[in-house]
């Protein structure tokens, strides 16, 4: 693609001194394997998968008895079983920075105007310690199910680490869940024990959890034992309505203890994440000790570059696959911020604000972030200097070209910018960060070490330079090890690799670029179709974001009975404006020269906002299937950043549907 824009690469001295080329040179020395380019290194990762993984237990000495097996059994990517006979402890493999960091900063914890507090790593393994032993002392035994609703707090990563030291298994969601949206995640796992938190402030108000403590009780009958992260009460205070026996938290962890970790099989369940849930209940996605931990430190440390005492931070919530990944980089020695206020608390580039005063290198967000401090016109660069910050990580959605821009233009010059795919299924990146690698607009730079990814036409068949369903064509230590209460597989399999025999089917649309990177153009079954020509949702809305007064926007294609389509372009316009006839001329002449004629929408419509789920997604596949007919009432609300919004689009469909039926075209 002779278009592509450079707009950044890294010095010869931070490429020889990333952990990455570190690695490539242990190679040379061990195995006398000597790839020079990222792409040889990457090719013999997933052309010799067994012995890459090996080597990954072995560069990082994970902690934990390798045992004399191999390091995979199974028939095939559906059915592989990791290291059968290793035994490993996720928590144990964090904590044992310990030692060497005892009196360094392990967790940051900042908040809207309450005053930032820190803990050690050893007040963290103290309180890891009592926090686990509190748990066995209630009866808490490997495989019982610790479930927690909290925001992004220290106290979260200790009830992680805690829950995983005993070899329980961990979930949590954010405190923006209703009660019903707990119960249908955590009623379907049984939890024993549930955390929840007192209270917490978001955007400038005190937002009390006691209130509805009782109700969330009363929708998880299993919960024997419930504990109170107590940050804003009084020591005295009663909790009342409450029939299950409630333990605060700063009681237990007033006696450090030293942990003692569970040595469980490298499958052993870690954590349940959770489909979006977007039609039905969310699925419960289980992922494993080992996988997490030899994924935690690979991609930590070769694709970030992520390394002992590296100041780490996620703007993400703790529902987010993006929370674990922000715990995941302690594997590597890194000290971690956890913020639990709103995004835009005072200002829109409060991200940036926390950031500068943190001294942090390595930052993470939701594309969606990056461009709401873009669309607010401040420039970063005039208020925060960001002197130590070298990587930025966007996902959850593409970055809009401008995006890209933007970051070299008003955030920072020399930073590394990422855009990385992958998500909740397999708790990692499939595609993205590559130290060795110059950043272009819009790309993303490689797959991972060990992922086989591809991109495939309709039968299967890898193809290049053209619009392909991502695909990964070797198994990886992360991919779930099991749907919670799927006790045959075939939910599972359905899931994954239904669509294409011996491939997991990621749900993406994407194009691999000949001796370029990658780019990704939205959800695959949000894809519009028109005349039997695919194209990215996501191609479409970064054209339009871009027209001045709009705000946001979402585009679907709905296939309709009769063999009819329908393509409705959903406009936000900026605060108080309205969409006016000329943006829609100018939307119509954007798309047409800058996309293709093929794909002006039906109708541009006004509307309040763009329906996101919770952790930043846009959901315009339950909206697309309701336009299509779908019982409204399929669509999980719960799941809805905001249920109002949503709403509207669900009645925007019930009228079309109407006007339909009245003109005789149903």
């Amino acid at each position: 693609m002779s278009d592509r824009v450079k707009l950044w690469e890294p010095s010869a001295d931070r490429i020889d001194q990333s952990e990455l080329r570190r690695y490539q040179r242990w190679l040379e020395a061990t195995r006398g394997i000597t790839p020079e380019t990222y792409s040889g290194l990457h090719t013999w990762s997933v052309e010799n998968i067994d012995a890459f993984w090996e080597s990954v237990w072995e560069y990082f000495q994970i902690v934990g008895e390798r045992g004399d097996g191999p390091v995979r059994e199974g028939d095939g990517i559906a059915s592989t079983t990791w290291f059968p006979g290793a035994r490993v402890n996720f928590a144990e493999n964090i904590l044992r920075w310990a030692g060497e960091f005892a009196d360094a900063e392990a967790i940051v914890g900042l908040h809207e105007t309450s005053p930032r507090t820190s803990v050690t790593w050893q007040d963290l393994e103290g309180r890891v310690g009592a926090l686990a032993h509190h748990l066995r002392a209630v009866g808490v035994r490997p495989g019982d199910t610790v479930c927690a609703v909290l925001p992004s707090l220290p106290e979260t990563v200790v009830a992680l680490l805690a829950t995983a030291s005993v070899g329980a298994v961990w979930s949590v969601v954010n405190t923006d869940f209703g009660p019903q949206g707990v119960a249908d995640r955590f009623a379907q796992i049984e939890p024993t024990v549930l955390l929840t938190v007192d209270g917490y402030e978001f955007n400038g108000t005190y937002r009390d959890q006691l209130e509805r403590l009782p109700e969330l009780l009363d929708l998880l009958p299993t919960v024997e034992h419930h504990i109170l992260i107590d940050s804003h009460i009084a020591p005295d205070a009663e909790i009342a309505g409450v029939d299950v026996p409630t333990v605060r938290y700063s009681r237990i962890v007033s006696e450090p203890r030293r942990p003692v970790f569970e040595s469980v099989e490298f499958s052993h369940p870690l954590w349940v994440l959770y489909s979006s849930g977007t039609t039905g209940k969310p699925k419960g996605i289980v992922h494993s000790h080992g996988g997490i931990v030899l994924e935690a430190n690979k991609a930590n440390a070769f694709h970030y570059d992520i390394r002992p005492g590296t100041r780490t931070y996620f703007a993400a919530s703790t529902t987010w696959v993006m929370w674990n990944l922000l715990v995941d980089s302690m594997m590597r020695g890194a000290t971690i911020i956890t913020y639990d206020g709103s995004p835009v608390f005072g200002t829109a580039a409060r991200q940036l604000e926390i950031c500068d005063a943190e001294d942090v290198e390595f930052f993470g967000a939701g594309a969606a972030v990056f461009t709401l401090i873009e669309k607010s016109g401040i420039s970063p660069q005039e208020h925060y200097p960001l002197r130590c910050l070298r990587s930025i990580f966007s996902s959850g959605s593409p970055l809009p070209d401008s995006g890209w821009d933007w970051v070299y233009e008003q955030v920072k010059s020399d930073v590394r910018l990422t855009s990385d795919s992958g998500g909740t299924d397999i708790a990692s990146g499939i595609l993205g960060a590559n130290p060795l690698a110059d950043v272009y607009r819009g790309e993303l730079q490689s797959p991972y070490l060990g992922v086989d990814a591809r991109t495939v036409d309709s039968e299967g068949v890898a193809i290049s330079d053209d619009v392909g369903e991502l695909v990964i064509a070797a198994p990886l230590p992360t991919m779930p090890v099991k749907f919670w209460n799927d006790p045959d597989g075939s939910r599972y399999r359905g899931e994954y690799f239904a669509a294409f025999d011996g491939l997991w089917r990621q749900g993406d649309w994407a194009t691999r670029i000949t001796d370029g990177g990658w780019v990704i153009h939205g959800r695959s079954d949000s894809t519009i179709n028109r005349g039997g020509i695919r194209m990215g949702s996501a191609d479409i809305c970064q054209v339009v974001d871009a027209v001045p007064g709009v705000a946001a926007s979402m585009v679907i294609g709905a296939e309709l009975e009769g063999g009819d389509y329908y393509m409705p372009l959903f406009v936000v316009p900026d605060p108080g404006a309205a969409v006016t006839e000329q943006q829609k001329e100018t939307i119509v002449a954007r798309i047409r020269s800058r996309v293709s004629p093929r794909y002006v929408p039906d109708d541009i419509i006004e509307a309040p906002g763009v329906p996101r789920t919770r952790t930043g997604k846009l959901m315009e596949v339950p909206v697309k299937r309701i336009f299509q007919g779908a019982d409204p009432h399929s669509v999980n609300r719960t799941t809805a950043e905001d249920s109002a919004v949503l709403d509207w689009y669900v009645e925007r469909a019930a009228r079309f549907a109407r006007n339909r039926t009245s003109t005789g075209q149903s």
